[in-house]
C-alpha cells in the first residue's frame, strides 16, 4: 500500500463527520450503558447525520468539491448547517434530560465550531485535526486516562500526517486544528465539572 493511500484511507476513516456520527453512543455506551448509547444515538443523529446529508447533497449537485470540502471557500454554507444541527441536538439533549457528559459533547461540538468557522472563513484550519483531538479529550473522560491520551495522540498524529500528506493541509493548519479541538474541548467539559 503506498503513501498516499494509507493518506487517503486514514483521511476517509477518520472524517469529523465520521467521528460525530461513531464517538457520541460509544461515549454513551461507556458511560452510562445501553441507555447511554440511545442518548448518543440521538447526539449523532443532528450532530454527524445531519451535516453529513447536507454535505452528501451538496458533493451529489456538484455544490461541493467532496465530503471533506476541500475548497475553503465552500465550508461556510455546511458548517452553518453543522453548527444549526448541533444546537437542535443540545436543545433536545437538555430538554429531554440527557446525561451531563452527552450533553457536554455536544457543548464541546458546538464551542468548536464557534472557533473554527471564523478561522476557517480567514485560513484553512484543519477540523479533521480539530474533531480527532476533541474526540481524544471525550474518551479519555470515560476510559482509563493515559492508554486513551497516549493511543489517541497516536491516532491525531496518523489524521495530520494523511492531511499533510495529501497536501490539504500544512502542518500549522493541523496543529492549530489539533489546539482547538483539545483546548475548546478540555474547557467545556470542565466548565460542565467534567476534567
Amino acid at each position: 500500500m503506498t503513501a498516499d493511500l494509507v493518506a487517503r484511507r486514514v483521511t476517509n476513516l477518520l472524517a469529523p463527520q465520521v467521528l460525530v456520527i461513531v464517538m457520541p453512543p460509544l461515549v454513551g455506551l461507556l458511560a452510562q450503558g445501553w441507555r447511554g448509547a440511545a442518548w448518543g444515538l440521538v447526539a449523532s443523529a443532528f450532530c454527524g447525520g445531519v451535516p453529513a446529508a447536507v454535505i452528501a447533497l451538496g458533493v451529489r449537485s456538484g455544490r461541493l468539491d467532496s465530503h471533506h470540502i476541500v475548497d475553503r471557500a465552500r465550508r461556510t454554507g455546511p458548517l452553518l448547517a453543522a453548527a444549526a444541527a448541533v444546537l437542535v441536538a443540545l436543545a433536545l439533549l437538555v430538554l429531554m434530560g440527557a446525561p451531563i457528559l452527552l450533553v457536554a459533547t455536544v457543548t464541546a461540538m458546538l464551542v468548536a465550531l464557534a472557533v473554527t468557522v471564523p478561522i476557517t472563513l480567514r485560513w484553512k484550519i484543519s477540523f479533521h485535526a480539530a474533531v480527532s483531538a476533541g474526540t481524544v479529550v471525550v474518551f479519555a473522560h470515560v476510559l482509563p486516562v493515559w492508554p486513551a491520551v497516549l493511543a489517541g495522540a497516536a491516532v491525531v498524529a496518523l489524521v495530520c500526517w494523511a492531511r499533510v500528506r495529501l497536501t490539504h493541509h500544512t502542518w500549522p493548519q493541523v496543529a492549530a486544528g489539533t489546539a482547538v479541538g483539545t483546548l475548546t474541548t478540555w474547557a467545556t467539559l470542565g466548565a460542565f465539572g467534567l476534567s
